[in-house]
């Protein structure tokens, strides 16, 4: 199941109910699914994907009808994400079929298209309205009101701060003309030690029966992901655009994961 946790909320009331409602058409989609025994199975996905897609539509106008509004400088990017959702869903709705050979194509492709609405959501619409003007921007500190009384958590928590300072830091060298490499090697960096650490926390949250273990998960998925769909060419050619819009969701889903999730993790064994 798809939970919609604090984490994915970006305050603004629309999007966020609207996101709420697409949640659950998910969670509906994935549930028939997973059905091994529903005789209409592909009949009733099929009603579900339609609805999907209409919602979608919907939504995804009002989002960027807001983003337009605001000036946000990701809108030309969530419309391309956009048209790729639409285009991946009308391909589904033109060649639907319950035929048994195609059940397993069309299992695979929703459950990819799913994830993926999940992870839009959770690393690109988070941004939505929280860009601020790159001269305003300051690199987080680690603070008492980010600890979860979890030592291992903490100290790695720490670090991802001190790595975020460091794209802070290259971000602000107005001596430094050619950035790539720093660069490369900060996603690196953050690629190899968000993946170490978000281990380290589910196996934690595992070992006490955590239920919110799932949602967790997913939303670790959705950070690494992001990081790893960052193109090194576009990299190359918008390096200064590169390190800002990085600074910006490395702060932004950091601290609001933390601060909403995390500190929701139990520090000992649940009854």
């Amino acid at each position: 199941m798809y939970h919609f946790t604090e984490d994915c909320l970006i305050g603004v009331d629309q999007i966020d109910n609207e996101h709420r409602e697409l949640f659950r058409i998910i969670n509906e989609t994935q549930e028939l699914l997973d059905n091994q025994i529903l005789n209409d199975k592909y009949d009733r996905i099929l009603e579900t994907v339609e609805r999907l897609e209409q919602y979608a539509e919907a939504h995804f106008q009002h989002e960027e009808d807001y983003m337009e509004s605001i000036r946000h400088p990701e809108l030309s990017l969530q419309k391309k994400q956009h048209l790729f959702f639409r285009d991946k869903i009308n391909g589904i709705t033109n060649s639907f079929s319950s035929d048994n050979a195609q059940q397993e194509v069309l299992d695979d492709l929703l459950r990819y298209l799913v994830t993926w609405l999940y992870r839009h959501i959770i690393s690109s619409d988070l941004m939505i309205g929280k860009l601020k003007p790159s001269e305003d921007r300051t690199a987080p500190q680690f603070s008492d009101a980010y600890l979860t009384g979890i030592p291992l958590v903490d100290k790695e928590h720490r670090e991802l701060f001190r790595i975020i300072g460091d794209v802070y830091r290259v971000m602000t060298d107005e001596m430094a003309f050619d950035k790539y490499d720093e660069i490369v090697h900060l996603l690196e960096e953050l690629r190899d030690y968000t993946k170490f650490h978000f281990q380290d926390e589910e196996m934690y949250m595992e070992s006490i029966h955590y239920d919110g273990l799932e949602a967790q998960k997913r939303a670790h998925e959705a950070f690494v992901s992001r990081l790893e769909e960052m193109d090194l060419e576009h990299v190359d050619e918008n390096q200064q655009e590169t390190l800002e819009d990085l600074m910006e969701f490395l702060t932004e889903w950091l601290v609001n994961h933390i601060l909403h999730t995390d500190k929701k993790i139990p520090t000992g064994a649940q009854s």
